[in-house]
Parts: structure tokens; sequence; C-alpha cells
């Protein structure tokens, strides 16, 4: 969420930032001056009355010492008093509308962010690798997976429906060994720590990172007897998790960090959950865009003067994991258009598939300032002062294991329809080197 008092100050320059992400300032901060204008009157003439009320208390300490009669500036004292707490609840009640406007306000883009509608606005800044030729033309994984027997979508469908898979033998294992391996890299030679978190989480956790209330749409809710409504956020009700970052991000919530605790880094491997609302007829074929996946995920808790430094760091974890597996990707640095709520920049890791001609995102990693932080309300303390300060939060995927683990069928599939594993993880596959279809 936006500081309140930064958007009372810089309007205009929300405004323009607005314009810039392709929204409309109208339509998203609303009766804002007006509340804004409401708000500053009453607290004027709160403060008018109050210094009314001082003038009466001395009057009537003046009519007392003297032995006179009071009671008519005491009673102009009660009255004054009433108005006054009345002016002061308007004042709040402004205030408290003003907050609730900005919960659906999305973050605003950092200067170096390009100005952009669309993805076709994103800038490339940087290539690693050569994509793979072939002297065959390159199947898509879904028919590699097939052909190999170890992925199957149509059971799939059968026990779940569309957009889910199952993955056999040797898929199974190269999915286990994927998380394996970015878990272990991240944990030994990037400085994370493991965290296991839950898989379901409550409103107040999804609206800490930005997922409610506006994108309650793309989210599984979990009917436990209890009814989300717009604003409502119990502890009790359930959502299946979109990404590990919403249960990571959460665990300090309305909490206060020691600066012996920034920056702190966390990596976490879990199943995602998203309802993909609103992409009906996209990626139908294959794992590219499924209900549940999984992920090992990268956060960051930071000081606002490092935040930058620490994205660009964890991107380069990030594609590390690729460049270790001899992944052919490119880093491209979205445009305002093109980023998440929550974002004020982000880097997309674009991963080569063969079988499909394309790039395709297998990594988000983003700087998100100290939006998620003041709806989670996460503070921490500089090291010899009193006063708390916001952190800034960052997170990345580390990778999406399916979609690296598609992204190896097409990058080392060969002509007999057998699949190289990169080297990187044949001790994660037991010593095997090559995926072929049973029997063979």
């Amino acid at each position: 969420m936006l500081d309140l008092s930064f958007v009372r100050v810089n309007l205009e320059l929300v405004e323009g930032k607005l314009r810039d992400r392709g929204q409309d300032p109208a339509g998203l901060l609303g009766d804002f001056r007006a509340l804004e204008r409401t708000r500053r009157e009453r607290i004027t003439e709160a403060e008018q009355l109050k210094a009314q009320r001082n003038k009466l208390s001395e009057e009537v300490a003046r009519l007392k010492k003297s032995g006179q009669d009071a009671t008519a500036v005491m009673d102009e004292t009660r009255a004054l008093k009433s108005r006054l707490e009345s002016l002061e609840a308007a004042a709040a009640e402004a205030d408290q509308n003003l907050s609730a406007i900005l919960f659906n306000v999305p973050n605003l883009p950092l200067d170096d962010v390009p100005v952009g509608k669309s993805e076709l606005d994103n800038i490339e800044v940087k290539h690693w690798g050569k994509p793979p030729k072939f002297d065959f033309s390159p199947k898509p994984h879904w028919e590699i997976g097939e052909d190999l027997g170890i992925l199957d979508l149509e059971r799939a469908a059968k026990i779940a429906g569309a957009r889910f898979a199952v993955y056999w033998r040797e898929g199974a294992r190269l999915e286990r060994a994927l998380a394996n391996f970015m878990l272990d890299v991240h944990t030994r030679e990037h400085g994370y720590t493991e965290v296991l978190p839950p898989f379901m989480v409550n409103s107040k956790s999804l609206f800490g990172t930005g997922q409610l209330p506006k994108f309650a749409e793309d989210l599984f809710h979990c009917e436990d007897g209890q009814t989300y409504e717009t604003g409502v956020y119990r502890d009790n009700d359930h959502w299946l998790i979109p990404t590990a970052e919403v249960p990571v991000t959460n665990l300090y919530r309305d909490e206060i960090l020691d600066g012996a605790q920034i920056t702190t880094s966390l990596t976490a491997y879990t199943p995602c959950f998203r309802s993909e609302a609103g992409s009906y007829g996209k990626d139908v074929r294959g794992i590219i865009r499924q209900h549940q996946f999984q992920k090992v995920e990268l956060v960051k808790f930071t000081r606002p003067e490092d935040s930058e430094a620490e994205h660009e760091k964890l991107t380069r974890d990030s594609e590390r994991i690729l460049e270790r597996l001899g992944l052919p990707y490119r880093r491209m640095l979205l445009c305002t258009g093109d980023m998440g709520f929550s974002a004020a920049k982000t880097y997309d890791l674009e991963v080569w598939l063969p079988g499909q001609q394309l790039y395709r995102e297998i990594s988000s990693c983003s700087n998100f300032g100290d939006f998620q932080a003041r709806r989670a309300n996460i503070r921490y303390r500089p090291s010899g002062q009193t006063k708390t300060a916001f952190v800034h939060t960052l997170n990345g995927s580390g990778l999406a294991v399916g979609r690296t683990w598609l992204a190896i069928l097409e990058n080392y599939q060969h002509a007999d329809g057998s699949v190289f594993v990169p080297e990187a993880l044949v001790p994660y596959m037991d010593g095997q080197t090559v995926i072929r279809a049973k029997g063979k």
C-alpha cells in the first residue's frame, strides 16, 4: 500500500505514475481530493475550537477565582467539547476512507522503469547462452513427455480436470531433482535460509502481499464454513497459496525486525495454486499454465537503501540456476504497463523453448519497496535508533520447477526421442544421464 502522507503531498506525481502504468487515476483514487479537503477542513476547525476552548477554560478559572458564577461559560465549554469530538471523529473517518482507497491502488514504478503499455514495450537487458541447433524438427514438451511415458495429461484431467498434470517415473524424479538442486544451490551457495511454510493462508496474509482484495478471482478459496466478504479479513478462513511469496513474506507480519535481521533471505519450495481467471484458451497445450505447479521461491527483507542492490543480487541468484542447467535465457526489464500490482520494478527471466520457438517466463524477480511492508506492517529498527521504519521486500522464482522441467525436455531432446539429463542434475538423478521411453 502506498504511504498516505506521501500521496497527500505528491498527488500529482502519484497520478502521473498511475497514468504511466496505464491506469486511470480518477477511477483509482476516486474521491481522494474531496475526502482530503474534508479531512483538512475538519482538522482546521477542530484546531480553532481547541484554541477557543482553551480561552474559555482560562475564563472559567478566572471567574471561579474571583468568586463569580462560571456556569454559562462551563456549559459553552462542554458544547465545544462535544463539537470537537464530532470533528475529530469526522477527520478520522475521512482518514480511514482515504486509506481504504489506497487498498486498490498499485505500487508506483521506480524512475528507471520504462514507460510502456504491454509486454511489447519490455526491454531486453541481458542475453545468456545460445539456443541449441537440431538436425531434426524439435518437438514441444507435451509430445516429448507423452512419447517418453513421463507426462500424463489425460489421466490428470480425469482425476482433477483441465490444467493439471501427472508425472511418471523419471518425470517425477526429474521434478524432485530440480527442486532439491535449486534449494541446495540457494542455501549452500547463495546464503538463503530454507523454510517450509503452510500451503494455506488466511485473508490477512493475502492482503499483506497485495493479492486481496483486488485479485480474489485469481485464487482458490476453501469452503471451510466461512464466507469471504471484500474488506473483511478473518483469521479462520483459508485460501490455497498462489505462491510461497505469500506465507513467507507474512512470517514477519506485524513484527519489528532488529538491525541484525536485515537483510534476511529466505527460500521455500511449495506447490502453488492459481485459478488462471481470464486465461481461457491460453496455453491449453502442455504444462505452461497450470492450476497447480511447484516452485522454489526467494524472498528478501532489507533496508530501503539496500533494496536496489539486493534486487540485482536476487535476480542473479535465479539466473545462476539457469546457467548451471545450461538453459539459454534472457533478462527482460518490464515496462510500467506490464508489472504486477505490488511491484515497483520487475525483471522477468525468460527461457528459450526450441519446441515452440519462443522465450517464456520462468522467473519474475520484483522489488516491492515498502508497499507490501505497509500492508503487512513489517518494520525494522535501524541500529542506534528508537524509531522504526518499514522494511523493503523483494521476491522472485528461483525457479518455477515445472517450467524448468519442460525447458530441459525441449532443450535436451534428441532425434531418437530421448532426453539428456543436464550435468548438474545427474547426482540428483542417481547417476542417470539419459531419459528414454520405457523398455528402450
